[in-house]
Order: C-alpha cells, then sequence, then structure tokens
C-alpha cells in the first residue's frame, strides 16, 4: 500500500540477536510484494516521537530476490532518542509501520576486482546483502568484522556457516583488536566498505587513503549524523537579506526547515548531495562523504545536512524563496 510515497508494513516477527540487537520482518499490509532492493540498500522508518516524527534508516539484511517481506536489524542504543527505544520495548509483532521505498547510497562497486567488508557493532548489518550478492556472482570478497565479545556479533552463526572462508571476527574485549593492516598487502583494484561508529569508519578512511587507495575505491556509509568535529553555533546568512542563527546542537538543514524555507533533502547524513547549497561568503567545515577532496577545498559548496561552517557567518546562495 502506498500512503504519500511511503508504504503500510505490518511487523510479521522479531527475533532477538543478541542482548541488544533485534531483527524484525515486516509485510506490506496488503500481502503485496514489496519494491526491489539492490545490495546495501536501506528504508527509513517512520515513527512517532515526543517532538514529532522521527526518521531512522535501517539497512535490508535479508534477500534482495525474495520481496515478500524486509528484514531490519535494529540496535538498542544507550541514549536512544526513540527510535531503537520503541522498537526494542513496544514493538510487536502486528504493529502497523510506515516505511519509505528503498534507497541506496552504498552500493556495490562493479569495477572492484576485490571487495573488502570492515565493519563493526551493528554495521555489518548493509554487508549481509553485499556478500550475498558477491556470492552469486562468483566475486572475490572478505569480510572483518568487530565487536566486544562473541555474544555482542549479531549474524555469528549465519556468517559461519554461510561465509567460513571468507570471514574474520575480532573481539576486543578478548585481546582480538581489529586494525588497519588488513588493508596493506590487497590487490590492485581492491575496493573498502566501511560501516560502523563514526570514529572507526574515519580511522580505516584515512588509513586506506595513506596507504595509497584512491578515493573512489573506498565506501563508507553512516546512519546518523558524524560527529568528528565539537559543533559551533553560527549565524547563516541568506541571499534573501535573512540571517538565521544555526546553534550547535542543531543541523543547519534542520535550522532552513524549521524556518519555513524548504530545500531538497534526502539521506540527511551527508551522503546523497542532495541538499547541496552554494556558498557565497565564508568557509563551510565539510563533514560529508559526498564532495570530493577538491569541491571541498574550493569552498564553491557545502551540504547544510552534516557541514557547519568555520567562520562566524556563511553566506549560501538561497533561491527557493
Amino acid at each position: 500500500m502506498k500512503l504519500d510515497n511511503r508504504l503500510q508494513v505490518e511487523i510479521n516477527e522479531i527475533v532477538q540477536e543478541t542482548a541488544t540487537i533485534k531483527r524484525f520482518t515486516l509485510v506490506q499490509t496488503n500481502k503485496s510484494a514489496l519494491p526491489a532492493f539492490s545490495p546495501g540498500s536501506h528504508i527509513i522508518l517512520f515513527l512517532n516521537g515526543r517532538g514529532g516524527e522521527l526518521e531512522r534508516r535501517y539497512s535490508l539484511v535479508g534477500d534482495p530476490d525474495r520481496r515478500g517481506n524486509y528484514q531490519i536489524a535494529v540496535k538498542l542504543h544507550e541514549k536512544s532518542s526513540g527510535g531503537s527505544s520503541y522498537l526494542h520495548n513496544k514493538a510487536q509483532i502486528g504493529d502497523i509501520l510506515q516505511i519509505s521505498f528503498p534507497k541506496n547510497y552504498f552500493p556495490l562497486s562493479f569495477q572492484a576486482r576485490h571487495h573488502v567488508f570492515i565493519a563493526a557493532g551493528i554495521g555489518i548489518t548493509p554487508f549481509l546483502s553485499m556478500m550475498r550478492e558477491c556470492k552469486e556472482q562468483g566475486a572475490s570478497f572478505e569480510l572483518h568484522y568487530s565487536t566486544k565479545t562473541i555474544d555482542d556479533c549479531a549474524f555469528h552463526s549465519y556468517l559461519k556457516k554461510e561465509y567460513p572462508q571468507h570471514t574474520q571476527f575480532y573481539f576486543t574485549k578478548q585481546e582480538n583488536r581489529i586494525n588497519t593492516t588488513i588493508l596493506l598487502d590487497q590487490y590492485i583494484g581492491t575496493h573498502v566498505y566501511l560501516c560502523g561508529p563514526a570514529g572507526f569508519t574515519s580511522s580505516f578512511s584515512r588509513a586506506a587513503a595513506i596507504i595509497g587507495y584512491p578515493n573512489a575505491s573506498i565506501h563508507y556509509e553512516y546512519f546518523s549524523t558524524p560527529t568528528m568535529f565539537k559543533p559551533r553555533s553560527f549565524i547563516l546568512e541568506l541571499t534573501n537579506g535573512s540571517f538565521l542563527t544555526v546553534p550547535a546542537e542543531k543541523s543547519t538543514l534542520d535550522v532552513l526547515l524549521e524556518a519555513g524555507y524548504p530545500v531538497p533533502h534526502s539521506c540527511k547524513v551527508g551522503h546523497c548531495g542532495t541538499c547541496e547549497l552554494s556558498i557565497l561568503e565564508g568557509e563551510a567545515e565539510h563533514n560529508d562523504s559526498f564532495l570530493s577532496t577538491k569541491q571541498k577545498e574550493s569552498q564553491a559548496c557545502f551540504l547544510p545536512c552534516v557541514s557547519r561552517s568555520k567562520t562566524k557567518t556563511l553566506k549560501v546562495d538561497y533561491s527557493y524563496k
């Protein structure tokens, strides 16, 4: 069922994968087939929260060829603002949810000669469908998966059964810590895919760049706004003469939207480039993974969903209103 570009689904099954991770199976309320998706895709869940509607992104972990259901895995966060807390503590089989159509900002590269997947914690989720695709296509790949302990390792039995020759586990509390040396001695043409906490992802991304991987061969995905820098407030000046204060706790995009200035947007984590705005004066602090290094250095544009300002005032070309 389509509701304003949304799908209405019902929770069909809930499986406790680890103490803090649950897997949910979702089916359309009218029992029809769900839209096809490609490996690495995610959906957005629209949930009711205290401050209004919440949007939460989750990778599709099921088989793309089985369109009767979608499967997502959700980690209960200690400081949940409502999404994972609701799904872990209140959601029941039979509950009706609204979701987006699948989107994919983290696809497999068809040019890669070898795929290296590196995951931490719940970051394993996008790689489940990607590894399935690699296996079916006979592609060369390997997985490096880090968690605190084996008990925190979601899909451990599944991975050992399906990919015993491709998977290496790392358990940090058992003196088996993952490190960036796994990026060394890889084949020419290898592509690296990273998913996990921002610090984990950025450290491996920097290491890959230092080793010499081309930027186009390093892929990573965030499901929440990256927090690599301590945010500071600044003034956003628009070409219509308006000035908006962007406080430290809000994104530039959210300030624009709340002030009634519509900006096309999609991923909200600096990955798709939909919300790009041109810079007229000032210097942006780029936190996105969409713009190239040259584009960032040129200071010609920025992504307001995650990026901010290095200067007290940032003037942008706003032409929507």
